[in-house]
């Protein structure tokens, strides 16, 4: 046993002469990597495929009709694309390395806010996470907004202990970034405010962004504690309420006026978009806060274990903890509140969270032995191996529930021939059966029944034309394909679509998919 306490306390010693954001970090960018292109893009990430992919003009285009809160992640990819290509590994490598950015500075912040030690339990905790490679495994905005949030914030502790203009510049590029990027995520300015507000009327000692060599905020200059040193009955700079009343807040307002300007338009034009964009979502109701930990931490158990160490950490922390525990629930609270009367509680939006509820379980995992806290680790990584095999299978929801894009594009282009016709059903889904197989496919057969692409539309849909049967004519075969498993797909096509097929085509063969049919129909005998 002292052999083993030894050789721990060795390798804690060699730890401690690394860059505390080094371990995390890695750690990261190996889990986030691991299986990169296993899971196929799912039905979100194709809609970022069909999006990124798109001219600038067109982008614009879409994001006046359907998607302007994620246009600027849309333009980013776009230029991702046009450098790095399309494959699957190309359009997720960008979340990776966010993920891997935001283990990094959680890492530093935990280190600025309470102690080394907690900051690198916390960047490790947050890698083995199974959020972080759902997250950092996927083609959308959530893991850049999630280390743009622990950027922000930490150029928000910076700025508050020394303050400068050019510290507060950072902050606010970070803060518009960070609302271009998800706007949801801008919730989390209120925690940024109330720690303003605190530091302002208080100091930085009582908001608990104070320097460890100096926690008493605004004491006097080098000088003016020279000529004091030998009258330590008079700390007239701490006793003064007026010497803590300095600019900060003001400077604070001046740096989120840019946030105003750029995203404000942006949110009054994706509010007006709501309606399309979150026709899915229902209201939050009580029981939702309670699915929260599990929906962000991407697994049950792991969340509420997290939760419940993050609990600890608050309590060790005292009010060195306004600021995670304010920017871990306040963006809860506010969304929440705002999901009882307009649909968007959706928990993914909150994954910007998760590194503040890691900075507060790091705080706990540094008040005790090494080893202990690494089994803890371990513990962590372990109980979730299930949800992160899960998640590199499929990215579907429930992960029971896989959409076979790839498999259904196989069987198409196995046995397409020239002439032939494609036809989804349905259309207007969020399953985007039309963007799965032309991803998959390459050169898919000529989509028969469309008037108006997505792209001219300015859309995520495709317009389809309204008399089918005229629009089938001449065609000889035709490729089905049908969201769910269908026996018999002719009869599970509705409306006009589905007469029009029925009446003039045969199923010749079906072939069933995880989540979608396939149907080769050849036209009836004496049409």
């Amino acid at each position: 046993m002292g052999g083993l306490s030894e050789s721990t306390g060795a390798a804690w010693e060699h730890l401690r002469r690394l860059p505390v954001w080094l371990a995390p970090a890695l750690l990261t960018l190996a889990v986030t990597l691991t299986g990169l292109g296993s899971a196929q893009l799912w039905r979100d990430e194709l809609a970022t495929w069909s999006a990124a992919t798109r001219s600038p003009a067109d982008l614009a285009r879409l994001a006046g009709t359907i998607d302007a809160a994620t246009g600027p992640y849309y333009l980013l990819m776009h230029i991702w694309v046009a450098v790095f290509g399309d494959s699957t590994i190309a359009l997720r490598a960008p979340a990776a390395l966010a993920m891997t950015v935001a283990a990094g500075l959680l890492a530093v912040l935990g280190s600025q806010l309470v102690d080394r030690r907690a900051g690198l339990f916390a960047g490790l905790l947050f890698a083995v996470l199974p959020s972080t490679s759902r997250y950092g495994q996927e083609a959308r905005p959530y893991a850049l907004a999630t280390a743009l949030a622990v950027l922000a914030t930490l150029l928000l502790v910076t700025a508050l202990r020394r303050p400068g203009w050019a510290r507060w510049a950072g902050y606010a590029v970070a803060v518009v970034a960070l609302g271009l990027t998800h706007l949801i995520a801008l919730t989390l300015l209120a925690a940024h405010a109330l720690v303003v507000l605190v530091t302002w009327w208080r100091g930085p000692a009582a908001a608990g962004v104070a320097t460890r060599a100096h926690p008493i905020a605004n004491r006097a200059p080098p000088a003016s504690r020279d000529r004091s040193a030998g009258n330590r009955e008079q700390p007239t700079a701490r006793r003064d309420p007026a010497a803590g009343r300095d600019r900060r807040v003001w400077r604070w307002v001046v740096a989120v006026v840019p946030v105003v300007l750029l995203a404000g338009p942006l949110l009054l034009k994706a509010r007006a978009q709501q309606s399309r964009q979150l026709n899915w979502v229902g209201l939050a109701r009580l029981d939702d806060l309670s699915a929260l930990p599990g929906g962000v931490a991407q697994s049950s158990v792991v969340g509420g274990l997290l939760v419940g160490v993050a609990a600890l950490g608050a309590a060790r922390l005292g009010r060195r903890a306004l600021l995670p525990v304010s920017a871990m629930l306040l963006p809860v609270l506010l969304l929440f509140a705002a999901g009882t009367v307009v649909p968007l509680w959706v928990p993914r939006y909150l994954v910007f969270v998760v590194p503040f509820a890691c900075l507060l379980a790091g705080a706990a995992l540094a008040a005790v032995a090494a080893p202990a806290a690494l089994v803890v680790l371990i513990l962590t990584g372990l109980l979730g191996l299930p949800d992160q095999a899960a998640l590199r299978r499929t990215h579907e929801w429930p992960r029971s529930a896989p959409v076979d894009y790839a498999g259904a594009a196989d069987v198409i282009g196995a046995g397409q021939r020239p002439g032939d016709a494609v036809v989804y059903s349905p259309r207007h889904s969020w399953l985007f059966l039309d963007l799965g197989i032309e991803y998959h496919l390459g050169d898919p057969p000529r989509d028969v029944l469309v008037t108006e692409d997505e792209v001219r539309r300015g859309d995520l849909w495709a317009a389809e034309c309204p008399q089918p049967a005229q629009c089938l004519a001449g065609t000889s075969r035709v490729w089905l394909v049908v969201a769910g498993r269908h026996a018999e797909p002719l009869a599970a096509v509705p409306g006009a679509k589905g007469d029009a097929l029925r009446a003039d085509f045969t199923v010749a063969q079906v072939w069933q998919r995880p989540g979608l049919t396939v149907a080769l129909l050849t036209s009836s005998p004496g049409r």
